[in-house]
Parts: C-alpha cells; sequence; structure tokens
C-alpha cells in the first residue's frame, strides 16, 4: 500500500469515527424525543384526545421540508420521520390499521407508506371487510383503492360509501410497477401466467408480444400469484418486487406495463374526520331529480364560489332506475367559507348530499416510485383491488 493509499484510508477512518459520534447524538436525540411523545400520549390519555394526529404530523413534515438546507434530500427526510413517527406511535397506543390483504399486495405497501412500518397492520378478504373493521372498531383506519390511471375508479369502494358513516381522512397515490418473475428467472421455463384480472389488463400488449401462446390464469392477488409460482417450476406471476422477495422468485423481465405512468390511489378511512391542513381536498356524493339541465345546475354552486373540482364519477343508485349518485372532488376544506357556502346551495338542490371528508391531498412530488419506497421496500402488486 503506498503512502496515498494509507492517508486515505486514514481520512476514510477518521470520518467514520466523526459519523459514529453523530448517530450516537441522533440516537440520543431520537430517545429524549420518544419521552415527551409518551408524555404527550399520557396526556391524551387523561384527556381522551385522540392519540393520532394526521394533521400535526403534516404539520412536521412541511416544516422540516422547508427548514432543510440539504443536502439531504427532502423526499428522504419525509421517508426518515414517517418511521420516526410511526414508531412514536406505537410508544403512545396501539394503531390498527385494516387493508385489503393479502400481504405483499399493493394496497399492503400504501398503508406502509402512509402509516410506517410500526403499525399494526390486519389483512383482510374484501373492501366491505376493511370498512366493517373500521367501523366496529376493531381497526384505528383501513385503507381502500379508489382509482387507478389506467383502470378507472373502482366502483366497490364508491359503493361503500353510500351507507356507510366512515370519513375520508388521506389519500395515498403510487406508482404501479409490475414484474415478471418465476422460479429459476428464465423466460423459456414459463409455461403458464398466474396474476390479478388488473395487472393482466395493465400488461396486455407486452404479453401478446412477447409470450402470446402461453395461457394466462386470474387469481385474487398478485401475491396469490407468486405464492403459486413459488410452488409450481412451470409457473410465472406478474407482481412486484416485493412479492418476489417474500415468495423467493427470481424477476425475468422487468416493468412490463404497458403504461409507464400508472399510478394508483388509496384513501384512508377512519370513523372521525380532520380539521384543516392548509392543502386540502373534500370529497362529497349526491342524488340529484332526473330532468333536464340537472347535472349543470348541481355544479353552478362550485363554480360560483371558485372551487375547482377535480373528480366527478357517477354510479346507479340501485334504489330507483336512471337514478345516479354522482361522487365529486373538489379543493379546499369543508369548513372554509366559500366550501361550506357552495355545498349548502347544492343541498337545496339534492335529493340527498353527503360529504364523506375533507383531508390533505397528495402531492405530485408524494408520488412514490417503487423502488423509492421507505426502508428499501418495492412496491406491492399492481391490482387495484388487492
Amino acid at each position: 500500500m503506498n503512502k496515498k493509499d494509507k492517508k486515505d484510508n486514514k481520512s476514510i477512518a477518521q470520518l467514520r469515527r466523526l459519523i459514529d459520534k453523530l448517530d450516537e447524538q441522533v440516537l440520543e436525540l431520537l430517545n429524549k424525543r420518544a419521552k415527551i411523545v409518551m408524555q404527550i400520549g399520557k396526556l391524551k390519555k387523561v384527556s381522551l384526545s385522540d392519540l393520532h394526529a394526521p394533521a400535526r404530523e403534516m404539520e412536521i413534515y412541511e416544516r422540516l421540508s422547508r427548514l432543510n438546507k440539504g443536502p439531504f434530500p427532502k423526499e428522504a427526510l419525509r421517508a426518515v420521520y414517517r418511521e420516526i413517527i410511526s414508531a412514536s406511535l406505537s410508544l403512545e397506543g396501539p394503531l390498527k390499521v385494516a387493508y385489503l390483504g393479502p400481504k405483499a399486495t399493493f394496497t399492503h405497501l400504501a398503508s406502509q407508506r402512509q402509516f410506517g412500518f410500526s403499525a399494526s397492520y390486519v389483512p383482510v378478504n374484501s373492501i366491505k371487510d376493511v370498512f366493517s373493521e373500521v367501523e366496529r372498531g376493531r381497526a384505528d383506519y383501513g385503507v381502500v383503492p379508489i382509482e387507478n390511471s389506467t383502470e378507472g375508479v373502482v366502483n366497490h369502494t364508491l359503493d361503500m360509501f353510500v351507507d356507510s358513516p366512515l370519513k375520508i381522512v388521506g389519500e395515498v397515490m403510487q406508482e404501479v410497477s409490475l414484474h415478471l418473475m418465476n422460479k429459476s428467472g428464465k423466460m423459456e421455463d414459463v409455461k403458464h401466467i398466474y396474476s390479478h384480472p388488473q395487472p393482466f389488463a395493465q400488461c396486455r400488449v407486452w404479453l401478446e408480444n412477447h409470450l402470446p401462446h402461453i395461457p394466462t390464469t386470474e387469481v385474487y392477488s398478485t401475491a396469490r400469484a407468486a405464492e403459486l409460482c413459488n410452488e409450481d417450476a412451470s409457473a410465472a406471476a406478474i407482481a412486484s418486487e416485493l412479492a418476489a422477495r417474500l415468495y423467493d422468485l427470481q424477476i425475468i423481465q422487468r416493468r412490463i406495463e404497458d403504461n409507464i405512468n400508472n399510478f394508483t390511489r388509496f384513501l384512508i378511512i377512519s370513523s372521525k374526520g380532520l380539521g384543516r391542513t392548509g392543502r386540502d381536498k373534500t370529497s362529497v356524493m349526491f342524488t340529484i331529480r332526473d330532468r333536464v339541465g340537472a347535472l349543470h345546475d348541481m355544479l353552478q354552486p362550485f363554480s360560483q364560489h371558485g372551487i375547482n373540482l377535480t373528480k366527478i364519477e357517477s354510479r346507479p343508485s340501485r334504489k330507483k332506475a336512471w337514478e345516479y349518485i354522482f361522487f365529486v372532488d373538489l379543493e379546499g376544506h369543508q369548513d372554509d367559507d366559500r366550501v361550506r357556502r357552495a355545498l349548502e346551495q347544492l343541498n337545496e338542490q339534492c335529493l340527498f348530499l353527503k360529504v364523506l371528508g375533507s383531508y390533505p391531498a397528495a402531492k405530485e412530488k408524494e408520488r412514490e416510485r417503487e423502488g423509492e419506497a421507505p426502508s428499501g421496500l418495492a412496491g406491492g402488486g399492481g391490482d387495484v383491488s388487492p
């Protein structure tokens, strides 16, 4: 080893000792923070306040992002504090989250993105079961898919809001990355392909171009598809990188989705609503009398008060022929004066009006890609449903 190498090694060793000292300081501060969190938890229990405060979390993220001068990236800062907050919540009290399972699905990943790895996750078999777990108090929050940028809205989720008392308290936007995988990692071993119907639809062109004669079978989740491949060396699955890791599979081809800008939006549901955060979105549903110009008249209050509508969907009411329920997302909080006035005007003309909740709107930059998920987690599956 020459003198330059020895000098470089000495410099590296010195810098590493400096990092060790800084890590010790960070650890000490984390424990000081944790002790204060525990004090807050005790006070909340005495006052019967909710242990989880999403608005406070948003305030922390926003404040630290503004203060961060780099070079530590802001996106990574949010991921780090998501885990710090998640661990802190576990000290205050157990936080249970129901999601559309099983493990390793895209909904599982969205849940962990929202609540971190210290929460207790409860996989259930259907969207209805997610609502039921929260309504019955067996879970504090639920996570359900609402729409995919390629395949559209998840109607079952919309239908559940008609009779459910639960509120929307958040949304998660996640890019969907789909991979072809099997036991060997070799394309020539693929004799059969399993996946959820949504990934098959999202990878239709790729499959036609590369595996046109290989039979396919639909299963209830991408995680189940990966599990089947683990048991059958001749089978392949279209699933996520996380599913490949959990079921010991090799990825044959990455990112086979036809549309590379493929996102799924998830809703966070709870029994209690949220206050204003400063960048909110509100979701409402309503029915109208069947007459000429009725929908135009329903949308007029939003235009009059300068409120931007970000989405509108319709579903048959199932109570009367040709009667529809409209679902609308709008910018602003229901307690904002202009939103409140618009909803009051709308209510005067509706057969039925229900505010589903006001919640922080997800930012474009918060739409994490699969490979950039926190703690090295990759995406959990491409299916919109599970």
